[in-house]
């Protein structure tokens, strides 16, 4: 993003503030960072808004501590911090708001496929047919397509070079990952009874 040269330079170390009234200026900072942002937003980025040696963590762990008892809170996903509705407002939302698009309204099966993609990225058609043992067709892997929980990874290095899968940021973001790393691992799922042999 350019930097808009007539805006102003940005105090970021604030130090005609006391300490206490600075770092709640920063707080608040990260706050309106994070509000206005549909994505989540790096430690780097946050960075930008404070003083040179504040820790970015401590800052956003008392922005949660100060969020609590709120309807939203603070969620560290696919490697940055963003606001989230807590699970308890779910159905309230359904009920007055309209999120039409927003909600993934995927089957149980458009989900066992995306993690078999999430687990086996990146992999083929071929790959996943393997998994399922049926052919995976072109209108799944487009609608999870269209929703950004996939994209389109490496050419395979098989004849054709056929194109594999994998998933994307938007994946972490919906499910609530901050990576990878922190989807169940095998062993769990088969002891709560979704994994198989």
């Amino acid at each position: 993003m350019a930097k808009d040269r007539s805006a102003p330079e940005l105090d970021r170390d604030l130090a005609d503030l006391p300490p206490e009234l600075r770092w709640l200026e920063w707080m608040r900072r990260i706050e309106a960072v994070l509000f206005s942002s549909p994505t989540p937003v790096p430690r780097e980025d946050l960075a930008r808004v404070v003083g040179q040696g504040a820790s970015v963590d401590l800052l956003v762990e008392d922005l949660a501590a100060d969020l609590e008892g709120r309807a939203f809170e603070i969620a560290q996903v696919a490697g940055g911090w963003m606001f989230r509705t807590r699970a308890a407002y779910a159905p309230a939302i359904r009920a007055a708001a309209d999120i039409g698009d927003q909600l993934l309204d995927l089957s149980e099966f458009d989900i066992a496929v995306l993690a078999a993609i999430a687990y086996h990225q990146p992999i083929t058609r071929d790959g996943l047919k393997d998994i399922f043992g049926k052919e995976i067709s072109r209108d799944l892997i487009g609608r999870l397509h269209a929703r950004e929980l996939i994209g389109t990874g490496p050419r395979s290095p098989r004849r054709g070079a056929p194109y594999t899968f994998v998933t994307t940021e938007q994946f972490l973001v919906a499910f609530g990952l901050e990576t990878l790393g922190d989807l169940p691992d095998r062993e769990q799922l088969e002891d709560a009874g979704m994994g198989g042999a």
